[in-house]
């Protein structure tokens, strides 16, 4: 099926359902610019043959396989869905499952009470961060946590921030672990970011990052029912019994 790109922002939900039959192609100005495919991998979290979704690059042209900073714009403009831009591949973003809700509702209470008075302001997806690894390699992501501590000075005039946040979080899912293990840990050092969480509601474990001149400079890993530390923040903990809690 070929439609355009106008067409697919405006409609995405159906042709994403559609992407389950059949290829989507499409194009911009009469040429094909990007293809939408279903992806289908075998559940870890069941024995039935269930099909698990994962977040995958969005494959961009018929022989190029990067798309340049302004395609994302133009192709994510007014869209409803979510979409992170990294080292010129188009990912987009899964729903959440429970689990990791959970996790992020209880990081976010814990985070925004610790830093309430402070310096720093605690937002949660969804929310873009632009992080540029040089001036042409430009890079736009929507971590699940964010502390930012040079809000007010980074606004443009937009309202948009411009900076790098200080401390990000991510928590794991079956579709997004290589990225978010390999691909934004690789990203974030090169970038700025002074502190990366990585929760794994999976095996209840979280990791601590601290980078320093684009090094991980100390790393610590706790599993339930430890105390996870902040590096950079003294006295920020988080009790893992209550990030991983059981759904009530």
């Amino acid at each position: 099926m070929i439609v355009t790109s106008t067409e697919v922002q405006n409609n995405f939900g159906k042709y994403l359902m559609l992407a389950a039959q059949e290829e989507i192609i499409i194009t911009r100005n009469g040429m094909e610019i990007a293809k939408l495919t279903a992806l289908k991998e075998p559940s870890t979290t069941g024995s039935e043959g269930r099909q698990g979704v994962a977040e995958k690059a969005i494959a961009y042209g018929d022989h190029q396989w990067k798309a340049t900073y302004e395609e994302f714009l133009e192709l994510t403009q007014d869209a409803e869905a979510r979409y992170e831009y990294i080292d010129g591949e188009i990912y987009l973003l899964a729903s959440p499952k429970t689990a990791h809700q959970t996790a992020l509702t209880e990081l976010f209470g814990i985070f925004y009470n610790w830093f309430e008075g402070k310096k720093g302001t605690t937002f949660v997806a969804p929310y873009d961060i632009t992080l540029r690894r040089n001036p042409e390699n430009i890079n736009v992501v929507q971590p699940d946590l964010m502390v930012i501590c040079d809000l007010e000075e980074k606004l443009d005039t937009n309202d948009y921030y411009q900076g790098v946040p200080t401390l990000l979080i991510e928590i794991l899912s079956e579709g997004t672990r290589r990225k978010d293990l390999v691909t934004k840990l690789d990203l974030y050092l090169s970038c700025g970011v002074r502190e990366y969480w990585l929760v794994n509601p999976l095996n209840k474990e979280l990791t601590v990052y601290e980078f320093v001149d684009q090094n991980i400079n100390k790393s610590a890993t706790y599993r339930q029912p430890e105390v996870a530390r902040s590096f950079i923040f003294d006295g920020l903990t988080v009790g893992l019994e209550r990030v991983f809690k059981p759904v009530q």
